[in-house]
C-alpha cells in the first residue's frame, strides 16, 4: 500500500468529508495502519483543529496507532487455532515516531 492519495481527493475545491477517512480506515490491517494514518494526516492537514472532520480523523488515527502495535484477531478470540495478527508488541504504547511525514 502506498502512501499516495487519489487525485480526487487532492483537488483544492474540493473539502475532505467523513466519508473519506472511512474510506480509508474500512481497509486498515496491522501491516498497512501506518501509511494509511498518514494519508488521512495529509488529508487533513489544513482543516482547523476544531472542524469536525479533523476530529473524526484524529480519533481513526488513534484506532490506526493502536491496530499497528496490538494487531487485531480473527473469527472470535475463542476459536482454537485462530490467533492475533503480528503487531510490533503486545505490550508497546503507540507513541510518535519521527518519519517522512513527520508525525
Amino acid at each position: 500500500m502506498a502512501e499516495a492519495e487519489q487525485p480526487e481527493r487532492l483537488r483544492r475545491d474540493r473539502e475532505v468529508t467523513v466519508d473519506d477517512i472511512r474510506q480509508l480506515v474500512a481497509s486498515a490491517t496491522p501491516h498497512f495502519s501506518y501509511q494509511i494514518r498518514n494519508r488521512i494526516r495529509k488529508l487533513v492537514a489544513g482543516l482547523p483543529t476544531d472542524h469536525p472532520v479533523r476530529v473524526y480523523a484524529e480519533a481513526e488515527i488513534g484506532k490506526l496507532e493502536r491496530l499497528g502495535f496490538t494487531g487485531e484477531v480473527r473469527g472470535t478470540p475463542n476459536e482454537d487455532g485462530i490467533g492475533p495478527l503480528a503487531s510490533v508488541s503486545d505490550h508497546e504504547q503507540p507513541r510518535y515516531l519521527p518519519g517522512a511525514t513527520k508525525g
